[in-house]
């Protein structure tokens, strides 16, 4: 699960909101599928700047997340290292493609059927997961209230 922070979470609210909001939505398409709008927050770019950035280097966002290694200097990979600075890491990127973090789902309920190809799918699975996030978040910030009272 990803790293709660401040960044993300907003983050991801602003995806959901503009995908919601009838931004083009297309899960098939690198800039305008799960991960391509969250890509598009996090970089303030444009779906044809980052189309353009991806070019034909894969055919989704899995794919890279699941073969990457190093650092190679492609757009490609200052998109992912913009990702991992928020705290979204590689597992983070499969499990938005495919809506499927077992820990957002439980949070959404006992029989939540997500499609990964859904609009609203996906943005009730971004704002589930901002919520868990800061739920995570404000817990932590109250342990180190406590701590620092404590010491």
């Amino acid at each position: 699960m990803a790293k709660p922070s401040v960044e993300l979470i907003s983050a991801l609210r602003e995806t959901a909101d503009r995908v919601e909001s009838g931004a083009r939505y297309e899960w098939g398409h690198m800039a305008h599928c799960n991960c391509g709008h969250l890509i598009q927050t996090v970089t303030q770019q444009t779906g044809i700047e980052v189309a353009r950035k991806v070019n034909d280097h894969l055919l989704e966002w899995t794919e890279h997340a699941q073969l990457r290694c190093s650092h190679t200097g492609h757009p490609l990979e200052e998109m992912f290292d913009a990702l991992e600075k928020l705290g979204f890491m590689r597992d983070d990127v499969i499990h938005l493609e495919n809506l499927s973090d077992k820990r957002v789902l439980r949070h959404m309920g006992e029989r939540v059927h997500l499609n990964r190809n859904q609009r609203g799918d996906m943005v009730r699975y971004l704002r589930a997961m901002a919520d868990l996030l800061e739920k995570d978040l404000l817990r932590m910030t109250a342990s180190i209230l406590v701590a620092r009272s404590n010491a």
